[in-house]
């Protein structure tokens, strides 16, 4: 058993969060190309850790996939260099 398993820091296999855009709300740390690329939004499910990945639809169209890269106090950070998100902080 590695030291990662042991400690519990990171599950064995990562799982997708995946939210439609009406329902989403988050807070634009980076923009690039006139999108939001890293997020902050709040964490409503309490399983859901760094390595995941946050999926944000619109429809059937993917506007936000990105790897959750921490996850502190009830709120996650995502990104996502091809974002289609624009900006905003509630939709």
């Amino acid at each position: 058993m590695t030291d990662r398993q042991e400690s519990n820091e990171l599950p064995p296999h990562s799982r997708t969060l995946a939210v439609e855009v009406e329902d989403f709300s988050y807070q634009t740390v980076k923009q690039q190309n006139g999108r939001a690329s890293v997020i902050r939004f709040e964490l409503r499910n309490p399983e859901v850790n760094p390595g995941d990945v946050l999926v944000v639809l619109s429809g059937s169209d993917i506007l936000f996939h990105g790897l959750i890269i921490k996850v502190d106090q009830g709120w996650a950070t995502s990104g996502d260099r091809n974002s289609l998100l624009l900006p905003d902080t509630v939709h």
